[in-house]
């Protein structure tokens, strides 16, 4: 009777027993990995430190007035109020957009021509290769002071070229088209190499029976590159767009360095009327000639939507022209 009695008091301990295992069993698994958590804990941590902590408080910062030096006072909305009608912000997404179109949407094409000639040549790619990527790698600080003295009013060389074919001389970084077309020159100059690379990459994954195929029916070098190549070459071309968008809408060394002695109230200016003030130059401008820092946040806050906003845009458009 005792045994039969007691049999369910000995066996409620053994029941949690089996219970607790698989939690044991999970905790000495993670544990027995601590080598490797430590090993990777690094970049968190540096990522924690310079990443989402001061994207945490520049957020903090956007509802707050400081000066950098004095204490923080709580502003509310009324920076992103008044963001929204600081027309010297929305003349800076203006510039932005513009220099974002002549330089980008040239650019890819120039690459991409440039791409399927390289990816036909014989001879030298590996130089070739070698020779397009180079602006890329070169300080872009360098090059701009090159580009400068290239559309210097008086000593250039596109003014040279100008005279040279019977033409007027052109105050590029005085006007506002002027310094609108240097930059853009400039940004292309620089990243058509870079995405010649990667579309050169995406047209040595298309089959080349579908060349052969389309030379067997009577297709030229012209139908092929359209009806062949650019469709093929569809999501590439979108990777390429998204990430020259969000370079291009965030430039900043280009018109800093460009125009820095064309105007002397402020190197962050973007030259005479502000014609290539960037909406990150205007942030620059806020935060380290005003220092107004909590407005400075908006601004960056306001960039970022403004980003995100077109590379959602470009990504949907090349998405419905696939349906």
């Amino acid at each position: 009777m005792t045994g039969v009695g007691a049999a369910p008091t000995l066996g409620a301990p053994a029941d949690s027993g089996v219970r607790s295992a698989p939690a044991r069993a999970r905790s000495r698994s993670v544990l027995g990995y601590w080598r490797l958590y430590l090993a990777i804990s690094p970049f968190y941590l540096l990522f924690l430190c310079f990443g989402l902590i001061p994207v945490g408080f520049s957020l903090y910062l956007s509802f707050h007035r400081w000066d950098g030096l004095g204490s923080m006072e709580y502003a509310g909305l009324s920076q992103y109020r008044y963001l929204l009608s600081d027309g010297q912000f929305w003349n800076s997404l203006t510039n932005t957009l513009i220099i974002w179109a002549i330089a980008t949407l040239p650019m890819l094409f120039i690459a991409l021509v440039t791409a399927v000639m390289l990816n036909s040549a014989v001879r030298f790619k590996n130089f070739y290769r070698f020779a397009y990527f180079l602006p890329n790698v070169t300080s872009v600080v360098a090059v701009a002071i090159i580009f400068t003295s290239i559309f210097s009013t008086n000593f250039g060389l596109a003014n040279a070229v100008l005279q040279g074919l019977g033409l007027d001389q052109v105050a590029w970084l005085n006007t506002d088209w002027g310094i609108k077309i240097s930059i853009a020159v400039l940004m292309t100059w620089q990243w058509t190499g870079y995405n010649a690379l990667i579309f050169l990459a995406g047209l040595q994954t298309i089959p080349t029976e579908l060349y052969e195929a389309a030379r067997v029916d009577g297709a030229g070098p012209v139908q092929t590159f359209f009806r062949i190549t650019v469709p093929m070459m569809r999501p590439i071309i979108l990777f390429a767009l998204v990430v020259s968008t969000v370079t291009g809408l965030q430039s900043f060394t280009e018109p800093q360095v460009l125009l820095a002695n064309t105007n002397n109230t402020s190197t962050f200016a973007g030259g005479p009327g502000n014609s290539g003030q960037t909406m990150v130059l205007y942030f620059f401008q806020q935060s380290f000639d005003n220092n107004d820092f909590g407005y400075g946040a908006a601004i960056a806050w306001g960039i970022f939507l403004v980003v995100a906003i077109f590379s959602i845009v470009n990504w949907r458009l090349v998405q419905r022209g696939e349906k």
